[in-house]
């Protein structure tokens, strides 16, 4: 399964040893909260003006997007491998009155989708897919609907964020280079890589480089 995403907002923290399960776990035991709390900018910019329907929120971690989502209209199913993760997610959840609209699972990816999918819109947002992505969006793309919305959203090679953590170099993906698993035939496709600044607690600017695939199955 992909390990879960590394949000814009996360806080620094030593490089993991790998991306399973356990290690994800151990993550989250370490401290209260990994995550910002708010949900993906592209997200949010490209989901937005779509009219909800059922979503799946991969590699959920703490909720953000999953809340973000059902507090829009969507359905939610959210899975990510850290059982510690899905009780923080469905606490927030639960806070932002919105439990009733999401299914948090940290089964296996494959099971999810093979059990409940598939769904309008399909969100991976800085997950750790290891071979390049390209596994990823082949794996994904399955769980897609007719008609819906595949959204996969990772670091870029040049992201600086990405050079500077080794466990995040291999999980880092051209957007380009992962679009050519979808067919043309079935899929519109838009691979990208856009760039946005955020600023860090002492006021410094910091640049974040992008990788966004948007792909749209045919109906």
């Amino acid at each position: 399964m992909p390990h879960h995403h590394s949000h814009p907002e996360e806080q620094p923290t030593p490089p993991m040893p790998d991306f399973s399960r356990e290690s994800w776990e151990s993550r989250y035991k370490s401290r209260e909260s990994v995550w910002s709390g708010k949900p993906n900018a592209v997200l949010v910019e490209e989901v937005e003006t779509i009219e909800p329907a059922h979503a799946l929120d991969v590699g959920c971690g703490e909720g953000a997007d999953a809340v973000w989502l059902a507090t829009n209209g969507w359905q939610v199913t959210a899975v990510d491998l850290s059982a510690t993760a899905i009780e923080r997610a469905t606490a927030h959840a639960h806070r932002a009155g919105v439990d009733g609209h999401i299914v948090f699972t940290d089964a296996e990816l494959g099971e999810v989708i093979a059990n409940d999918g598939p769904w309008n819109l399909v969100s991976s947002q800085y997950t750790h897919p290891g071979e390049g992505g390209r596994w990823l969006v082949s794996t994904l793309a399955e769980a897609v609907a007719p008609g819906g919305m595949l959204l996969v959203v990772g670091h870029h090679p040049t992201d600086p964020h990405a050079a500077e953590h080794p466990d995040l170099k291999d999980a880092a993906f051209a957007a380009e280079d992962v679009a050519d698993v979808l067919s043309r035939d079935a899929w519109e496709v838009s691979a990208t890589l856009r760039e946005r600044t955020s600023y860090e607690a002492d006021g410094r600017e910091r640049l974040w480089r992008d990788s966004v695939l948007i792909a749209r199955r045919h109906g």
